[in-house]
């Protein structure tokens, strides 16, 4: 989803408590991360990886200049053979410290994840929760969105308001709202209009 479709998922969704609660647990996100100076760890099941999530948390990172929003992700089958960016496997969480933000992306509970979600914190690191999180894992997190099945909107629909609201709250004194979300289109137009590099 890009980001004009964001903006009018916005415009539908005005006067709903998604925009609310999208932007509160963003802003809990960017808070955790800007505060301790990065360390964002993300990971979901084995059944559902949230590779969009990290794809639009990374560009956020990149357009809002807060390169603390850039996600780890960690991969339940991830191999050593794997790039490195997909090599990270959920050996990463147990060895997380205070500082970090470990965000559990999950649609349903993550049983497999349980033990190690729970070490973690005990460790000092920050844990959000996003998804239909109700159970062991909400009791753990510092920071709860929930999704549930049968939700207005669905889990994928919500990461992308979710990593939209972490970029725009994200640069210091930059106005918020649409202002702030126009200047990105405005940056975005520009791009797609510039004539081509002359050939060499």
């Amino acid at each position: 989803m890009d980001a004009v479709r964001v903006a009018l998922l916005r415009e539908v969704l005005a006067g709903t408590e998604w925009l609310g609660a999208t932007r509160r647990f963003a802003g809990a996100l960017r808070g955790s991360v800007v505060s301790h100076g990065g360390g964002l760890l993300l990971v979901g099941t084995p059944e559902y990886e949230p590779w969009h999530l990290a794809a639009h948390l990374l560009d956020e990172a990149t357009w809002s200049g807060t390169p603390e929003l850039a996600p780890t992700l960690v991969r339940h089958g991830a191999r050593p053979s794997d790039p490195a960016h997909l090599a990270v496997g959920p050996g990463r969480i147990e060895a997380a410290r205070r500082g970090e933000t470990l965000l559990v992306v999950a649609p349903g509970e993550p049983e497999a994840l349980l033990q190690r979600v729970h070490d973690a914190r005990r460790a000092g690191v920050t844990v959000l929760a996003l998804g239909g999180a109700q159970g062991e894992l909400a009791g753990m997190a510092h920071e709860v969105l929930a999704v549930p099945e049968g939700a207005e909107l669905d889990l994928d629909t919500v990461q992308h308001l979710v990593s939209a609201a972490a970029g725009e709250s994200a640069v210091p004194g930059a106005p918020r709202g649409r202002r702030r979300f126009r200047d990105r289109l405005s940056r975005l137009a520009e791009s797609l209009t510039a004539p081509p590099p002359a050939p060499w």
